[in-house]
């Protein structure tokens, strides 16, 4: 059996007869360990190759979901990892740190709330010193809303707020001072989404983000091409991670990511390749300024 089958095969057997999961809510930010059922982030599947051997990388979000994923894959590809995550979910970055030690590398937790620009330079700055240099940055961390009343009418001032800066806010401020230590041959991998390209009515705000986002991707990469940094992005379709019980209706997760090509959502281990393939100045050497769909058949473009 493939590997790319048995991920396949795996993630279908988490899936619900519609492709989503039980109705189930939870309250932001939400946790891994109250999710039913528990995403797979790749703790038993992933098998590192040394095509990150030495390098160093900062992932904010890297306590749970997509986060956790890529922090796990690049452990196991040699990588010490530092993870950024708010207070509250200490106990899902326990587990993370406890996964890439078992990987035999360095695990650096960083609590902060990224929306504070002094908390935000000062993950970065924490992370290089204490991982000793900063290769690769994943700008993870995000948020999102999808109200029950509508679209740009029912959007609140106050939870606007919440996912401009989360989204677009911090990841200027983290990428900025990244910038001071990242050098010939790092990389900086924005996370986007389909929502960038197919819009929902109830997420305008965070999908504005995303479409932002995408913008940011190809002008950072034009501007620090000559240092020889490479700046791309990955765009996720409906992908099961503890926002969506915590920012969704809890009835419409049995139908979550039903609507894909592939008829089901994916797990947050089937993104971790593209995380790895975009960080890894061998295989990417040429990649820079792009978006990588992991969408399930969405169509980015």
């Amino acid at each position: 059996m493939t590997d790319q089958f048995a991920a396949d095969k795996a993630a279908r057997e988490l899936a619900g007869e519609e492709g989503g999961f039980p109705t189930q809510e939870q309250a932001p930010p939400g946790l891994t360990t109250e999710m039913t059922p528990v995403p797979d982030h790749g703790e038993e599947s992933w098998v590192g190759r040394g095509r990150l051997e030495g390098l160093k990388a900062l992932v904010t979000g890297g306590d749970s979901g997509i986060g956790r994923a890529v922090a796990i894959a690049y452990a196991r590809e040699g990588a010490d990892v530092a993870i950024n995550y708010l207070p509250e979910e200490q106990s899902d970055a326990e587990d993370t740190k406890q996964w890439i030690e078992k990987a035999g590398r360095k695990a650096v937790l960083l609590p902060a709330d990224l929306r504070d620009e002094q908390d935000a330079r000062g993950v970065v700055d924490d992370a290089a010193s204490q991982l000793g240099g900063l290769d690769i940055l994943v700008n993870n961390a995000g948020f999102q809303w999808a109200r029950r009343d509508g679209g740009l009418q029912g959007l609140k001032t106050e939870e606007m707020d919440r996912v401009f800066k989360t989204n677009l806010y911090a990841l200027f401020w983290v990428s900025q001072q990244a910038l001071k230590y990242l050098k010939d041959g790092s990389s900086v991998i924005n996370v986007s989404s389909i929502q960038a390209y197919d819009p929902s009515e109830n997420l305008i705000d965070y999908a504005s983000t995303k479409a932002a986002i995408n913008n940011f991707t190809v002008n950072l990469a034009n501007e620090v091409g000559g240092k020889g940094i490479r700046v791309n992005a990955v765009a996720p379709g409906p992908i099961w991670t503890p926002l969506q019980p915590a920012t969704k209706a809890g009835e419409s997760m049995p139908a979550f990511g039903g609507d894909t090509a592939l008829g089901r959502a994916g797990q947050p281990s089937e993104l971790a390749g593209a995380f790895v393939f975009l960080a890894s100045p061998a295989e990417a050497s040429y990649v820079s300024g792009t978006v990588i769909g992991v969408t399930g058949g969405k169509p980015v473009f």
